[in-house]
């Protein structure tokens, strides 16, 4: 009898016992659609916005060079003198032969003048009249042929004094003082670069352009061209300016398949220098309105596709199988399976079973870029 009512009490222990089982406490997150961009991180070189080569327009001897290497110089800035002698004298001679065939004009002039009146008068023949226009007209020919002279001869003067052509920072002189400076010459006096914007030059899978252009497209994002790139420095931190996509080349490498791309970046600080490699992030796919979690919310099943533990109406579980897209910075991309403002379990999924009641927490979701 003793024995009847010992198993008799088994099983209203074993109730009484679930009925005090506390529920297991998990952290949820309920998903909201977020734009997020997928990037391609790629290899590039710094290129300097303008580059211009310093050389002589004129041949003569460098008396002076007028600024510092390193330094930053202005359009039309000073940077080498020429000795302006040899071409002052010339200028001075140009001058002389105008002031020559502008006396000779007004003589011209006056005898065509006389000689009109005359063959009006019948003094004089019509052949005259005609010698006389011919030669206002040689002396009116001679004198703009001496002030083309001239302004040559003026220009060769002030050419002898070399101007910067752009702002930016000049480089190492490659010409001193007493140095022969020669218009033939294939090596330039000096170089200027301008880099408060550079240019960064990558190449990227024709794949992946393909695959942003149909994602933006197809999103309502507008042109994919627009969107900003990120930059990484060489020590491989943020730069802290985003690059704009200028244009992609017309012909794809045969070899990779890529695409060669130039980017225009701000670079205020002088930061990024030409000829330096940094790396670009460049938007590979658009989605307007991705459904993220986090890394660590996926488990597997035996067969190794991905599911998420979500949380019902009633608080009870249900594990439901997704489909995943790219991981970003620690989230996934849900492409099936999640509908917006549905609750997932982000840690201690592993112990709970379908069905079983839950004591939830709430975490704030992470917003990626």
């Amino acid at each position: 009898m003793l024995a009847l009512i010992a198993c008799s009490d088994e099983p209203d222990r074993e109730s009484t016992a679930s009925l005090t089982e506390k529920p297991p406490r998990v952290r949820v997150l309920t998903v909201q659609p977020q734009v997020v961009t997928v990037y391609d991180e790629l290899p590039g070189r710094v290129s300097a916005f303008r580059t211009a080569e310093i050389r002589a327009q004129v041949n003569g001897i460098i008396q002076k060079r007028l600024f510092q290497e390193g330094a930053f110089v202005a359009a039309d800035t000073p940077l080498f003198q020429i000795d302006p002698a040899p071409f002052a004298a010339e200028a001075d001679a140009a001058e002389a032969v105008l002031a020559r065939t502008e006396a000779e004009f007004d003589n011209a002039r006056v005898k065509f003048e006389r000689a009109k009146v005359l063959a009006a008068q019948k003094i004089t023949s019509d052949e005259a009249l005609n010698n006389a226009a011919a030669a206002m007209a040689q002396a009116r020919a001679g004198v703009a042929e001496a002030k083309a002279n001239l302004a040559r001869r003026r220009l060769e003067l002030s050419n002898a004094t070399i101007r910067s052509p752009i702002s930016g920072t000049i480089g190492q002189s490659f010409m001193t003082e007493g140095g022969l400076a020669s218009s033939a010459s294939t090596t330039p006096l000096a170089v200027i670069q301008q880099i408060d914007q550079v240019y960064v030059d990558v190449r990227q899978s024709l794949v992946s352009r393909e695959g942003l252009t149909e994602t933006a497209s197809g999103d309502g994002m507008g042109d994919p061209e627009e969107l900003p790139v990120k930059i990484k420095t060489i020590t491989g931190k943020p730069f802290g300016h985003d690059g704009r996509l200028l244009f992609s080349d017309i012909s794809v490498d045969t070899a990779t398949g890529s695409l060669g791309l130039r980017i225009i970046v701000p670079n205020p600080e002088g930061e990024l220098l030409p000829g330096m490699f940094i790396r670009a992030l460049v938007p590979r796919e658009v989605y307007v309105a991705a459904l993220l979690v986090p890394q660590e919310a996926v488990i597997r099943d035996l067969a190794g596709k991905p599911q998420l533990v979500s949380v019902t109406a009633d608080k009870t579980a249900l594990r439901r199988t997704v489909e995943l897209g790219p991981l970003i910075g620690g989230n996934y991309v849900v492409q099936s399976g999640l509908s917006i403002g549905d609750t997932v379990v982000v840690l201690g999924q592993e112990r709970i079973r379908d069905g079983q009641i839950l004591e939830t927490t709430s975490v704030s979701p992470e917003k990626e870029g």
